[in-house]
């Protein structure tokens, strides 16, 4: 995905509000073997792109000047109540150096899944996206994750999955945390556990009604 941007002469709050009035946001790139860079953007432009998926967890060709080069974006400042973004920054993306990024879970496949089609259960989507490290070549948009053989008190861990090739999980110590649930609905526990609840409850009452033996 590519976006362009602007050099950035003035720093300071005075100078950052003079230029969001004007329809540009403020940013800054940084690493690498550069100096921070400071640098503008059309605040329109920028606001469509932060709503691409792609825009927050792939690796991006920046434009400046005439030249691309590579970045991640890191971090994003908006307004509290206003539509406005304040300030945005990037990182300068080494080829040869692995990075970490968070990257989407796409689900898919749970409603053919036994545990929808025949079990009636809830499908819990405990992790939304995963922390992976891999070369910036590597880095893919998302992670399919494919639901179609759940069950019935089954589990997805993330062991479960099948990742990118030269793609990573960094699981923060957690081993093997689990991905997706599969939980039954509690009115359907309670229809389980009403006949049988019955059932023991009538027992009790029948061997009160039983005629007590002669002697």
């Amino acid at each position: 995905m590519k976006f362009v941007a602007f050099e950035r002469a003035k720093q300071g709050t005075g100078a950052s509000r003079r230029l969001r009035n004007t329809g540009r946001t403020p940013g800054i790139v940084y690493g690498g073997s550069g100096e921070p860079q400071l640098i503008e953007l059309d605040h329109n432009a920028l606001w469509h792109a932060l709503k691409k998926e792609a825009f927050h967890s792939s690796v991006l060709d920046m434009e400046l000047n005439g030249k691309s080069s590579q970045v991640l974006l890191r971090d994003v400042q908006m307004h509290p109540f206003k539509p406005l973004v304040l300030h945005i920054d990037f990182q300068r993306v080494d080829a040869n150096t692995k990075l970490h990024m968070k990257v989407p879970l796409h689900f898919s496949g749970e409603e053919n899944s036994p545990a929808i089609k025949l079990d009636h259960c809830l499908v819990n989507h405990v992790v939304t996206e995963l922390d992976v490290s891999c070369l910036p070549k590597d880095l893919p948009e998302f992670i399919a994750v494919d639901l179609s053989g759940l069950k019935k008190g089954a589990s997805l861990h993330l062991s479960d999955l099948t990742l990118p090739k030269g793609v990573s999980a960094v699981t923060h110590g957690k081993g093997n945390p689990v991905i997706v649930s599969v939980v039954t609905p509690a009115a359907a526990e309670s229809e389980a556990a009403a006949p049988a609840a019955a059932e023991a409850a009538a027992a009790p009452a029948a061997d009160a009604k039983a005629p007590a033996a002669k002697k």
